[in-house]
């Protein structure tokens, strides 16, 4: 694909992310058009489609796939994402998925095997990677600030109003595929293990709660993945404990040092004393995570025309699946699960 050539973008799902994030980010992005919106209610897609200037509309899932757009960007409700990714392959298109990239390992595989078929890029929209405290702290570790890494503490802690919930698809296990690990878990446990390096894991053990009691879907969850050359994930998330804030972390410890992000900080043993030795600014969290997902197309933009690998690309994507696996199966049979 030319570096010069304006990519066009078809967009399936125009609801709350694609109206947020996807478009605005998408519209901020050079030599990039979304040219087109899909979604089942027809009134909407028009109404989205007037609102950002869009040429074309339609409800009809077969338009899209025949319309001459070089990428797809799949903004629709988990349950659909596997045949809609497939689709999309087979028509020739490259493919961006919101995550989670589906709703268990078996669908994944098949979206990651479609790609490989037809010879294109799928990358999920993992951007907690693509927050640029994550992008720092990742550097720290690939330079050796850390020194070894041996443990990772992970979590997003996002309490929720749930009393409508079940009115919802996001908290219907058919649809969502699951609760509070497959929102916010999947996100924290990509970027810890994206910051590990992607080494193999050897056994999971996971709690999960449904203390609300008002869905079919865990509201809450603990895990410890542990990996074959030692190090080890412990991963929380929630809906409904009492946070006193929203609160998304990750806290890195190494042999010469930790560091922690939101805020970004890198703590290391100077003449006996404990130095923080990074200073910098807080982004306020709105520009945080609008910023985060424009990196996160922008890199699949630039992966599209430079023929190079992506991140987030659906064979980590589905591994991250085959986890959260077996993180349910641990949970339902209260035991370790191992990892063949």
């Amino acid at each position: 694909m030319s570096t010069k050539d304006k990519l066009r973008i078809g967009i399936i799902g125009a609801g709350h992310i694609a109206q947020v994030v996807h478009i605005p980010e998408w519209k901020k992005i050079p030599d990039v058009e979304v040219s087109i919106i899909c979604d089942r209610m027809q009134t909407k897609a028009q109404w989205v489609a007037e609102k950002f200037g869009i040429r074309q509309y339609t409800s009809n899932m077969e338009d899209i796939f025949k319309a001459d757009v070089d990428v797809i960007d799949i903004c629709t409700p988990n349950d659909t994402h596997k045949d809609l990714a497939v689709s999309a392959l087979s028509a020739g298109k490259h493919v961006l998925v919101e995550k989670p990239m589906a709703r268990n390992y078996q669908e994944a595989v098949l979206m990651r095997d479609a790609a490989a078929k037809y010879q294109k890029h799928l990358m999920v929209g993992m951007n907690v990677r693509f927050r640029r405290d994550a992008i720092t702290l990742k550097s720290f570790i690939d330079g050796h600030e850390l020194g070894e890494v041996f443990y990772i503490k992970t979590g997003w802690l996002n309490r929720r109003n749930l009393t409508q919930a079940g009115e919802s698809w996001f908290y219907q296990k058919e649809r969502s595929g699951g609760g509070v690990l497959m929102d916010l878990g999947i996100q924290m446990l990509d970027v810890a293990w994206w910051l590990l390096g992607n080494v193999e894991p050897v056994a999971v053990k996971a709690v999960t709660f449904n203390r609300s009691g008002q869905l079919q879907v865990e509201d809450s969850a603990t895990a410890l993945i542990h990996f074959k050359n030692g190090t080890a994930i412990a991963l929380e998330t929630s809906w409904t404990l009492f946070s006193e804030k929203d609160l998304l972390y990750a806290n890195v410890h190494g042999t010469e040092g930790s560091a922690f992000i939101n805020p970004l900080r890198l703590f290391k043993n100077m003449h006996g004393n404990l130095i923080n030795i990074v200073s910098t600014k807080e982004e306020i969290s709105t520009v945080r995570y609008k910023r985060s997902y424009r990196n996160e197309l922008k890199h699949f933009i630039d992966c599209l025309r430079q023929n190079t690998p992506l991140q987030a690309s659906a064979e980590e994507s589905a591994e991250r699946l085959k986890i959260l696996d077996a993180l349910y199966q641990s949970a339902q049979e209260g035991k370790e699960v191992l990892l063949s």
